[in-house]
């Protein structure tokens, strides 16, 4: 399974979200599925931010590489305003390539699983939405890891798929 994490603190969040999804399919990255839209605290970051709106989605990357995908999602932070000015900053919107079937990447631009996956309450609890029992390329069974920091809560139901 091809997951990526979407996250959200600016604007009409569940709406970027979404828009997100549908920018991702009109460029050839179509969900398959969606977590729930779960509400977390900022982790990293400037503490004067606003909570964010998280969700997971499967993928269907068809026969693109994962260096294609990143370019893709680069391209659709762009199209919503995303601007990087204060590194785990409030953003627009976020898109990260959390994994990859079975694949591990280790580039200059992307590492895949993504190196904080496990973690990120953010990114598990939409995860666990997707798969109840997801394994990290070497077979580690993410439910086997301790319980990733952070607080989060579902707020809406999955996303819309196009």
């Amino acid at each position: 399974m091809v997951v990526v994490g979407l996250g959200a603190n600016l604007g009409d969040r569940l709406g970027t979200l979404q828009r997100a999804v549908h920018l991702l399919a009109e460029r050839g990255v179509r969900a398959t599925a969606s977590s729930r839209v779960w509400a977390t605290a900022p982790v990293g970051g400037p503490p004067d931010q606003d909570e964010f709106l998280n969700a997971d989605i499967a993928i269907d990357a068809g026969t693109r590489e994962p260096l294609d995908v990143l370019a893709i999602a680069n391209d659709v932070e762009a199209t919503l305003g995303r601007v990087r000015l204060v590194r785990w900053g409030p953003r627009t919107i976020d898109i990260d390539l959390l994994l990859w079937n079975d694949r591990a990447v280790q580039s200059e631009r992307l590492t895949i699983p993504h190196p904080r996956l496990t973690q990120r309450a953010f990114a598990v609890l939409p995860l666990l939405d997707l798969d109840p029992d997801p394994r990290l390329p070497d077979g580690t069974r993410i439910v086997t890891l301790p319980a990733p920091a952070g607080d989060a809560r579902p707020v809406a139901p999955p996303l819309a798929l196009p």
